[in-house]
């Protein structure tokens, strides 16, 4: 149960969401939409993917965020010639102990940047895998905890590009979302000249937010109410990637996890204490589509896995909100799915 101290020390971390958001767009011209999928993943414990065309801002994104907190933060260049142990440490002989010593590899920081992940093979890619499910290191069977909060956020070039591997689907499900930057607007185009044509925004960028802050705003997340219809509502979602037609692989359980995850963060930026299926609608693209695999025909038909799951949405009935609770005013825009009145996190 949360107590009233509780509550009241939650209200009081609001301000240090807003100080991460405006700090990330400061650098990240006219893309709100992306920042705050961002601050989304990483309140859900998630792992966040950008792919897009070189030069749209993907490493940019990447580094404003980590800048933005005070915690450690690794960049990990990925290459055809880069090692499974440059990411995750090696245990090297020392002479004078007469014993192994542990090298810690790139991957032991807070906040991890991998760029340009698909352009390593996939061994060297797969050492990611238990990292960031498990949040561990395994080497010559001694296991290391990595530090919380934990974050990885890679970018990829698009796999048509010359140079590339695509990522392996066990590799894609440990991602919470993927996010496209896209174009800026010419206006937006306009502003990064001014702000980026003398300097480079991120020399002055200083962290507004400790990691112990960020620790505490995920476990107010946790504590954020899904209520039945709603958790139902994402496993129908789910279950129906696995059905259709147009695809050869649907989304994994984990995907469902992520979903309801995110949902619960997204709540939670909204100033919510319960998740409404408007969360996970937002999220469904952004969460699922980057795990399904079309089928043959699909990608003949030039169907992509974003339509796919555009069309699911459209197809799976939207629960109903249950009826008012006795005693309980809910404000404008509200439903009966939270069991407590809302409070901005």
């Amino acid at each position: 149960m949360t107590t009233y101290d509780d509550r009241a020390s939650l209200t009081d971390l609001t301000a240090t969401v807003e100080r991460v958001r405006s700090s990330v767009e400061g650098v990240i011209e006219g893309k709100p939409e992306v920042v705050r999928l961002s601050l989304t993943v990483l309140l859900a414990e998630g792992h966040l993917l950008i792919e897009d065309v070189p030069g749209v801002g993907k490493t940019m994104l990447a580094k404003a965020l980590a800048r933005s907190i005070d915690c450690s933060v690794r960049r990990i260049q990925f290459t055809p010639d880069l090692l499974p142990s440059d990411i995750t440490g090696v245990s090297i002989w020392d002479q004078q102990r007469r014993d192994f010593e542990f090298k810690p590899g790139a991957i032991f920081a807070q906040i991890v940047i991998g760029d340009e992940i698909n352009r390593a093979s996939p061994k060297t890619q797969s050492a990611l895998l238990e990292s960031m499910e498990e949040r561990q290191v395994t080497i010559d069977g001694q296991t290391y905890e990595l530090p919380s909060p934990f974050m990885v956020v890679a970018t990829q070039n698009p796999v048509e590009m010359e140079g590339t591997y695509p990522l392996p689907e066990a590799q894609r499900d440990r991602f919470m979302a993927r996010v496209s930057i896209g174009y800026p607007s010419a206006d937006a185009e306009l502003q990064m000249l001014d702000i980026h044509g003398g300097v480079n925004p991120l020399d002055d960028l200083q962290p507004v937010a400790h990691a112990h802050e960020i620790v505490k705003l995920i476990d107010a997340v946790r504590t954020v109410h899904v209520a039945d219809p709603v958790r139902r509502y994402a496993v129908d979602l789910v279950a129906a990637t696995r059905t259709h037609p147009d695809l050869r692989l649907g989304a994994s359980p984990r995907a469902t996890l992520h979903l309801l995850r995110a949902a619960k963060a997204s709540a939670a930026l909204s100033g919510r204490e319960f998740a409404l299926p408007d969360d996970v609608q937002a999220l469904a693209v952004a969460v699922l589509a980057h795990r399904l695999l079309p089928t043959a025909q699909a990608q003949l038909n030039r169907r992509t896995a974003e339509q796919v799951v555009q069309e699911i949405l459209q197809r799976t009935p939207v629960p109903a909100a249950p009826q008012q609770q006795a005693g309980f005013t809910m404000g404008r825009g509200a439903t009966a799915y939270g069991q407590q009145p809302p409070r901005r996190l």
